[in-house]
């Protein structure tokens, strides 16, 4: 007895040898146009596209080199320009201000590491109390020279950029950060010397 769902051998020859219609064949294909069953696929074209050379497999050390070479040159990329944080007319001149003075700031970790050494027990009463001496000194010294760094910021910003909408916070924050940091470690470097007029 013959099956209800298979489909006759006489029918599958005709849907094989089926014509395209001549409107089928006219119309132009557009893009992402995939072509019906039966058809050859259009290749894309050729023009305008990079030659594939034939690229062997890196070495390890080969790979090893290049990884390298990608990050001393992002690692560059980022000392001179510097990252978004670091972007905006702003931005620029609240780094200008910390890198045109001497700051407090930069002699901060190495007056913590002579406090740090300083107030162990082992050591003499006298030398105990000059280290928190000199501790209470560096903290001082940061606080009113990071007030002094705002204050200017805070005057030139609304000189210079009376519209900004940076908020004032923000800036006086990324100034302080810059201000403890060793001039040579700063990012973006400075683009003034020290005592230049702002």
């Amino acid at each position: 007895m013959p099956s209800l769902f298979r489909r006759k051998s006489a029918d599958l020859i005709e849907d094989s040898t089926a014509k395209v219609t001549p409107e089928e064949e006219s119309t132009p294909a557009r893009p992402g146009y995939t072509p019906a069953k039966g058809r050859e696929t259009p290749k894309r074209p050729t023009a305008g596209r990079r030659p594939t050379a034939p690229s062997r497999p890196l070495t390890k050390e080969e790979a090893r080199e290049q990884r390298r070479k990608v990050r001393a040159e992002a690692a560059a990329e980022f000392r001179r320009e510097g990252g978004p944080r670091d972007r905006g007319p702003e931005r620029r001149l609240a780094r200008d201000v910390v890198d045109s003075r001497r700051t407090v700031g930069t002699w901060f970790f190495g007056g913590a590491l002579i406090v740090l050494i300083g107030s162990n027990q082992a050591m003499p009463p006298i030398v105990r109390l000059v280290s928190n001496v000199l501790w209470g000194a560096l903290a001082l010294g940061v606080v009113i020279d990071s007030i002094l760094i705002s204050r200017k910021i805070k005057k030139l910003v609304r000189e210079r950029f009376p519209k900004s909408t940076e908020r004032l916070g923000s800036l006086y924050l990324y100034a302080i950060m810059r201000s403890i940091t060793f001039r040579r470690m700063r990012a973006p470097a400075p683009q003034v010397d020290i005592g230049a007029k702002i």
